[in-house]
């Protein structure tokens, strides 16, 4: 699941580095239980009916009795806070990634795609990866010495950590739940990444002896060596099966690693810094697709006779560069939100304009090391159900990527509104004129502004929004009328978002609650038993603003069968659109939605501009 609002970051360098600045970023408050509980209810009012309402009223006023089961939680989080590094991201760490069983393309790994590049062959795929590989270790070695520029929010710190978790590190399936290795913290980190090309993985050592990185033509060099050891396509494509449900590829991971060799080539690709895919060109689609086909490709690789099996969907990492100039990544996000790696992804960019220009140290390197698996006929049988497993789920995505050209985030700053406050509530109006209703919406605050924290929810189908699309749709009102309606319901938005990032917001406040009831053996409270809470935690519109420098777009799918996913880049003059549903659901349709928000960001922008007499 993707939950993010980057916001508007400032950067400032502070003495010695983040390191010193982490004591200036505050724990994670635990909000006050009556204020959780009186915005639950008014997050409810737009969503459910009258009598689902009052249900859940009854169950609030239980769990707010003085001296009953609420208080003791409460108090039982407070002291959690006091005794962890940040008392609710281990669990959300758990329960919305490493306890989820689904695979994790499309349900979980989010994907960047980026600006095609200049080149249209493999002399310009491999110059490019090279420097791409050269500016992922530059910037890894601002976090190595520290000296990674602090980012700020409205003015204080943000966390840091979760640049130290992304490399080196890997998720691992196990038979209740996963775990994540990380070893970039070990006495002895890895030097390599993992290059793969045709299906077939390589350990490329990235360092010289003495300890300096690769430079643009060493690394060159070595890829050059990699396309020559890769020339055949009948290989076995393990990385299929990390696509795989997590228990199956739990079973099938045990046993590929009974065998030694196999044993010592994942934990190669576990290890690795980040991995490259060198992906084949994909059939060219109409202009108009181009960029819709280029994010499923890096969502997903495309399908089995594609380039699904160039990846290794649990790598934290993996920077893809195809043939034909399609580039992004993919990225699994037990370990990090969007942010950082937009963060990083901007710098790499930047180094590829400008690359440094070191001499190459007249010093014979290694050859890459090829990773060999050992297939028995119990693993071919698991790849052959891999492929099957993947194909259907690939079928079943529909990706809409659009750029609206009419105006980008500049607009609405000239009048004194809120950028993405705007667009979701442009969103909230596209679905209200598909379905009649509002559903529930979520969109990630990033919680950065504390120690270890990781996102909470922007819920966005608030009463103001139901207020403004009820009268936007109502051909009686009036421009004023509809414009003032507009003006509250981003003011709410923006609210809203202000308590998210101040610690404020609901959603991981009441799965503490939830989730403490349980550790202390406690009946867990009657307001997650009733229908509202089904319906407000059933994320229809699953939403993320991803901000970056560079013109990308990141995609992801759907929490839920009926639903969509919607991530957007606002840049100053355009906006940067994907969205995602199931074929299955026969409600849901990303491209008629797509089409809905485009029309709603016309109608948004001509109540906004002022009217001539």
């Amino acid at each position: 699941m993707l939950r993010i609002k980057l916001g508007c970051y400032k950067q400032a360098q502070l003495f010695g580095g983040w390191g010193r600045s982490m004591s200036s970023v505050p724990p994670q408050p635990v909000p006050p239980l009556s204020q959780t509980l009186s915005r639950y209810l008014r997050a409810l009012e737009p969503l459910v009916t009258p009598p689902e309402l009052e249900e859940s009223r009854e169950g609030v006023q239980e769990l707010s009795k003085r001296g009953g089961l609420g208080e003791r939680l409460q108090r039982s989080l407070e002291k959690r806070a006091q005794r962890t590094h940040n008392w609710v991201s281990d669990w959300w760490q758990h329960t919305a990634y490493l306890e989820s069983r689904l695979p994790l393309p499309v349900h979980s790994n989010p994907a960047m795609a980026l600006p095609q590049q200049d080149y249209s062959n493999w002399k310009g795929q491999l110059g490019f990866a090279a420097k791409l590989i050269a500016g992922v270790l530059d910037f890894k070695a601002k976090i190595d010495n520290h000296t990674l520029v602090v980012e700020y929010l409205r003015g204080r710190p943000l966390c840091m950590d979760q640049y130290r978790q992304i490399f080196s590190s890997c998720r691992v399936p196990g038979p209740k739940h996963d775990h994540v290795m990380h070893f970039a913290g070990v006495r002895r980190p890895p030097t390599h990444i993992t290059v793969v090309r045709n299906f077939q993985f390589f350990q490329l050592e990235v360092y010289n002896s003495d300890g300096s990185p690769l430079t643009v033509d060493q690394i060159h060099s070595q890829l050059l060596r990699i396309r020559s050891q890769s020339w055949k396509t009948d290989k076995e494509p393990m990385g299929i099966l990390t696509s795989e449900h997590r228990n199956t590829w739990g079973q099938a991971y045990n046993t590929l690693l009974r065998d030694r060799i196999n044993r010592e080539s994942v934990r190669a690709i576990e290890r690795g810094i980040f991995t490259v895919c060198l992906d084949a060109p994909v059939m060219r689609m109409s202009e108009e697709r181009y960029t819709s086909r280029m994010a499923a490709q890096m969502l997903h690789g495309g399908g089995t006779y594609s380039n699904s099996g160039n990846r290794w969907f649990d790598k934290t990492l993996q920077f893809i560069v195809g043939e034909d100039g399609a580039c992004g990544l993919i990225y699994e996000q037990a370990t990090a939100e969007g942010p950082p790696i937009a963060t990083i992804v901007d710098h790499v960019l930047d180094y590829c304009q400008h690359p440094e220009t070191v001499r190459s140290p007249m010093v014979p390197l290694p050859l890459p090391k090829k990773l060999y698996f050992y297939i028995t006929p119990e693993i071919k049988r698991d790849i052959e159900h891999a492929k099957q497993n993947l194909d259907i789920l690939i079928n079943d995505l529909d990706i809409s990527c659009f750029t609206f050209r009419e105006f980008g985030k500049n607009f609405p700053k000239k009048y004194k509104l809120s950028p993405d406050s705007f667009i979701q509530v442009a969103l909230q109006l596209a679905y209200y004129r598909m379905y009649g209703c509002l559903c529930s919406t979520c969109e990630s605050a990033s919680l950065r502004m504390f120690r270890g924290g990781r996102t909470d929810t922007i819920r966005s189908a608030t009463n103001e929004a139901l207020r403004f699309v009820e009268v936007m749709e109502d051909p009686q009102a009036g421009a004023e009328m509809k414009l003032a309606l507009l003006k509250e319901a981003i003011e709410a938005h923006s609210t809203y978002t202000e308590q998210a990032l101040q610690g404020q917001a609901i959603d991981r406040h009441l799965l503490g609650l939830k989730l403490q009831a349980i550790e202390e053996g406690l009946s867990v409270p009657e307001i997650f038993m009733d229908t509202s809470y089904a319906v407000a935690t059933h994320w229809k519109l699953h939403t993320g603003q991803v901000s970056a420098r560079t013109d990308c777009v990141m995609c992801f799918g759907p929490m839920v069968p009926d639903g969509y996913a919607v991530c957007y880049n606002p840049l100053p003059e355009h906006i940067n659109f994907s969205v995602s549903a199931f074929n299955c659901c026969a409600e849901t349709n990303a491209e008629k939605l797509a089409g809905s928000l485009e029309q709603a960001l016309r109608d948004l922008r001509e109540l906004v501009l002022p009217r001539e007499d």
